[in-house]
């Protein structure tokens, strides 16, 4: 029996995975609201079943809880910490980065499958997510693991495969919601065109599975939705309780129209929820006035990046319309979004050129050509959302990375192919030109905060590759080392756009890669604006816990935000009255003076935003039948900034009965 070698380059790939998204995680930062609720998780079943904000079950996070359960799990094994809640998601990425492999090279061979893993763990915003607890890298996992069960039971013949598969994406369902269903044009087409089956006969395969697909989808949200209200926390960020109305909602049609924004087109504060002030001049998020250094460079010259001004009361690090720029169809390709994952997708087209070619060239379409088919059924809807898309992160466009890496190696692969055998042998030059070009394309638009003569560099190495490969079409050892010192090009940006997390630090709350990136300065997690913050916060936990008579939560805030920054500082509850926009109808007046009056809670911290507009009501009952508590007893009086909120907004009251 022959013994198999090991793959020194795969093993080296997993190794530059390693370090991407583990090195010095344990200073990256989190996001607090699902650290908080992490911590919460392992204080009871009930709380780590719901992925409870709150230890007491008050109310949950706007997500599902599979993708929690693993931080939950890491945080009862290794305690609370930024380190613990990062490290399934690390974990998840480098497993991300072997799979692929393994996915890619049954259909097109070894080096291909190589490429398609390095692309992979090189992608700028993948890096940036999964150097955070946000749970994408959680659910492209999920997603990956699918697809290997899908190709596995093409391979192995067996349905059971196919309906571990979509199981698997129900799984992932449970994760982030209809998020995961963006990959079932992938998996429907696929199936139906490599399964060796009579038409009837898949049909009902596929039935059967979409059946499994929607119980496993719909398994938590039918135990939460039937289980009595008062015996279960309020679900996050939906208007009538549900969990189904949360991920057909806020987390599904909502992130179509905008309407599961914060304000739609407003401008958000990452930190608050709060609304910000528009950019000068009329700029979006992302971009930079003129005169911002260049890279690797700052006016006092140090290693730092370029930074956006401040704002006043606040730093930078809106959501919604200006993180992503307005919709249109060449979206992918603006300042905001073009850097995070856009740099080699000319490559992509040239890649389908070549797919279609192949089948031309063998006259029938095979197994392989369909596996290339089906990441464009992956990548294709999801370029299609994200351009018309009302809300999302630009982190979310790290569900692009496995179809973009996937047929970028393919594609040179078949590329290659051609020119060896001089059909159309003008197609790979051609490839490597028009992606360098929009690669330095991207450099121009980030003009303000990195060196012209990066641009410079990059437009040469796309022509000189083109220029080198037509020379030597004859001399294919020489035209084979201008090809893979092509491909290495095309990286080179990429890189450095994927390594400026851990290079400078990152908004953990909202992830993104790239020297223009509107970076907040975290070093510990937390806003260097706010070094201010974190003493107020400790005054004001140690007055509460002073005055801490048994009620069952230490204080109610209206922002989950805000509670979960207390409860990363006490092992005490946090009442958060409106989820993580402040906004949620959670309680009714009737409701909150019944859980004073049985002393669950005393004491209520009511920023300067309010509770929105949905709890002017509590705010205006709070006003009414609680006592302000004078700021010098809780709050630091040299305080640079708000505890939360701006201006010093914020009020604490207590009910006195």
């Amino acid at each position: 029996m022959k013994k198999k070698r090991m793959d020194w380059w795969l093993i080296s790939i997993i190794g530059l995975a390693a370090f991407l998204y583990f090195y010095n995680i344990g200073n990256a930062g989190s996001n607090e609201y699902y650290t908080a609720t992490a911590k919460s998780m392992t204080a009871n079943w009930k709380s780590f079943f719901f992925a409870s904000l709150d230890p007491a079950g008050f109310i949950t996070v706007d997500k599902p809880p599979v993708a929690l359960w693993f931080q939950a799990l890491s945080v009862a094994l290794f305690g609370a910490s930024d380190w613990s809640v990062l490290l399934p998601e690390a974990l998840a990425g480098v497993l991300s980065t072997w799979l692929l492999y393994f996915i890619v090279k049954p259909f097109f061979g070894r080096v291909a499958a190589r490429w398609a893993s390095f692309i992979f763990a090189c992608t700028p915003i993948f890096v940036a997510v999964t150097r955070t607890n946000n749970l994408d890298t959680m659910l492209i996992f999920t997603l990956l693991v699918a697809t290997w069960a899908l190709m596995k039971s093409i391979h192995a013949k067996k349905i059971t495969w196919l309906l571990v598969s979509f199981a698997l994406v129900g799984v992932g369902f449970n994760i982030k919601m209809m998020q995961a269903y963006m990959v079932l044009p992938a998996f429907y087409l696929f199936y139906w065109l490599a399964k060796n089956e009579g038409w009837k006969r898949k049909l009902k395969q596929l039935t059967i599975a979409t059946v499994l697909l929607l119980i496993t989808s719909l398994s938590y949200a039918a135990i939460a939705d039937l289980m009595p209200k008062d015996k279960r926390p309020y679900i996050g960020s939906s208007q009538t309780n549900s969990v189904l109305e949360l991920a057909l909602g806020y987390n599904g049609i909502g992130r179509l129209t905008g309407s599961a924004g914060p304000g739609g087109n407003r401008m958000m504060d990452a930190q608050t929820g709060g609304e910000m002030p528009q950019l000068p001049n009329g700029a979006s998020m992302g971009q930079l006035p003129n005169g911002t250094p260049s890279m690797g460079q700052s006016p006092n010259g140090e290693n730092t990046p370029p930074q956006l001004p401040e704002f006043k009361g606040g730093q930078p690090g809106g959501i919604g319309i200006g993180e992503t720029g307005n919709r249109s169809v060449l979206r992918l390709f603006n300042q905001q979004l073009s850097g995070q994952i856009s740099w080699l997708l000319p490559f992509v087209l040239f890649s389908t050129i070549a797919v279609v070619l192949s089948v031309r060239k063998q006259r029938m379409v095979t197994l392989s050509h369909k596996a290339a088919v089906f990441w464009l059924a992956w990548l294709v809807p999801m370029m299609g959302f994200f351009s018309i898309a009302g809300f999302f992160h630009r982190y979310y466009l790290s569900m692009m990375a496995p179809a973009i890496a996937a047929l970028v190696a393919i594609g040179s692969t078949l590329l290659w192919e051609f020119y060896k055998e001089g059909k159309q042998p003008w197609l790979l030059p051609t490839a490597f030109l028009t992606t360098f070009s929009l690669e330095a394309y991207i450099l121009y638009q980030n003009k303000a905060s990195i060196s012209a003569i990066w641009i410079v560099f990059i437009g040469l190495l796309g022509l000189a590759s083109f220029v080198l490969l037509l020379a030597f079409r004859q001399h294919m050892r020489i035209a084979y080392y201008v090809k893979v010192a092509s491909l290495f090009g095309l990286l080179l940006m990429p890189f450095y756009w994927a390594l400026t997390p851990i290079l400078y630090g990152g908004n953990s709350m909202i992830p993104a890669a790239g020297p223009q990136t509107t970076f907040d300065g975290r070093q510990d997690g937390r806003m260097m604006g706010n070094m201010g913050r974190n003493e107020a916060n400790e005054k004001l936990i140690s007055y509460l816990e002073k005055n801490y008579n048994g009620e069952t939560y230490l204080v109610a805030t209206f922002r989950a935000t805000e509670a979960a920054q207390i409860m990363l500082k006490t092992d005490k509850a946090v009442m958060a009255m409106g989820g993580f926009s402040g906004n949620d109808p959670v309680l009714t007046t009737e409701k909150l003076e019944k859980l004073v009056k049985n002393g669950e809670v005393k004491y209520f911290l009511v920023s300067g935003f309010g509770g929105g507009q949905s709890n002017n009501e509590i705010v205006q009952w709070i006003q009414t039948h609680c006592k302000e508590v004078p700021q010098t007893e809780w709050k630091q009086s040299n305080d640079a900034q708000p505890s939360f909120g701006r201006e010093g907004a914020e009020k604490l009251y207590k009910y006195e009965g």
